[in-house]
């Protein structure tokens, strides 16, 4: 098992912003937080994939964090589910994509997003909402996201 799986299964994540695949590939995630610096509802979320990195070296200078899931929605394929919810002190919100047999595809923490209270699905596209209203859209057809 590796080290994003791990992690994944004792509730935990890496503590830094990034997108975690199962296979412990990791790659930066660039998002600039809604969280109170950005206080007017609706305002959609900026999320950008970029650069590989090591994730056992970000676990070692970083840490990890604990998250608690919040909500759970299945694909409307029926491929798996998208789930996440919040952790550390308010201000971290997580999404996660999981198999059709539950397992872990890859997880996304986000320190500054807040938590993440539901999601609507638009054909591939996943509509999630924080507690602050704001919007982070994520088509599950890029190939970062599959």
């Amino acid at each position: 098992m590796r080290i994003v799986e791990q992690l994944w299964n004792r509730g935990e994540v890496p503590y830094c912003d990034g997108l975690y695949r199962a296979d412990g590939a990791g790659w930066e995630l660039c998002v600039d937080g809604p969280g109170a610096y950005h206080p007017d509802a609706g305002q959609p979320i900026p999320f950008r994939v970029g650069e590989p990195f090591d994730v056992a070296e970000v676990v070692a200078e970083y840490g990890t964090c604990e998250v608690d899931v919040w909500f759970e929605s299945p694909l409307p394929d029926g491929s798996g589910w998208v789930l996440g919810g919040g952790g550390g002190m308010g201000n971290v919100g997580h999404l996660a994509r999981l198999d059709g047999d539950r397992s872990l595809r890859w997880v996304a923490l986000m320190e500054s997003s807040n938590p993440f209270l539901g999601v609507r699905h638009d054909g591939t596209l996943a509509v999630f909402t924080n507690d602050w209203r704001n919007l982070l859209t994520l088509d599950l057809a890029d190939p970062a996201l599959r």
